[in-house]
């Protein structure tokens, strides 16, 4: 049953913060601003160096289960690229995988553990395929080679398929993918961009509450 609250927890938060760093201790203090803002599922790349070591810290100060708003959040990790790294990470506290592309042996050993999985898939024929190896959520990925209306396309042939677009998504186009069907959205660097530009990570914060006053907006 935790799979399919953690599943009903991100669609209902909707926004995904990507984040990406040079240090673990500089991630955390995004993923902390990032969810002060407002942003609740944090993503925590395997391109930072000893990305595990950042997990681990927000997996022991956040929890999807806590009942205290300001200790909420789920903790996943993002560019897993094989089974061996899914494991190592859902070891230190993530809640969720995802993944740049359809790696079938990580989806397995995901859907072992009961842990959601979202592979980054391009094509009609990968998204078909994430769907009979069970995978809940596809990552559309990157998103931004396409435009909105390619949810409209993925759906017609595939209806019951969930996408979520990471890669491209902005303040100014966030509403378009959510009109257009988005169960939720990835945000990367546009995030991050002007805090590790400046130096003042309260810049995170301030875009989070961007992020999700526009993403209650196109809810609405």
């Amino acid at each position: 049953m935790k799979k399919i609250k953690l599943l009903q927890q991100i669609t209902e938060q909707g926004v995904v913060a990507v984040l990406r760093g040079e240090t673990p201790e500089e991630v955390v203090e995004m993923a902390e601003q990032a969810i002060e803002g407002g942003i609740k599922v944090i993503e925590v790349t395997m391109t930072v160096p000893f990305a595990l070591r950042a997990i681990e810290d927000l997996a022991k100060r956040y929890s999807s289960t806590s009942s205290d708003p300001s200790q909420f959040a789920i903790i996943g990790v993002g560019t897993a690229l094989d089974p061996e790294t899914a494991r190592a990470a859902i070891l230190s506290g993530a809640e969720f995988v995802v993944g740049p592309s359809l790696n079938p042996a990580t989806v397995t050993l995901c859907n072992r553990y009961r842990i959601p999985i979202m592979p980054g898939c391009m094509t009609i024929q990968e998204i078909q395929t994430a769907l009979e190896l069970g995978v809940d959520i596809v990552k559309l990925f990157p998103g931004n080679l396409f435009s909105p209306s390619m949810i409209k396309a993925i759906k017609g042939p595939l209806p019951q398929a969930n996408i979520m677009p990471t890669g491209g998504v902005s303040l100014s186009n966030l509403g378009e993918w959510i009109k257009a069907g988005a169960i939720a959205v990835g945000i990367g660097s546009d995030l991050t961009a002007d805090a590790v530009k400046s130096g003042d990570y309260s810049l995170v914060a301030r875009k989070a509450s961007q992020y999700i006053e526009a993403y209650k907006a196109a809810k609405a």
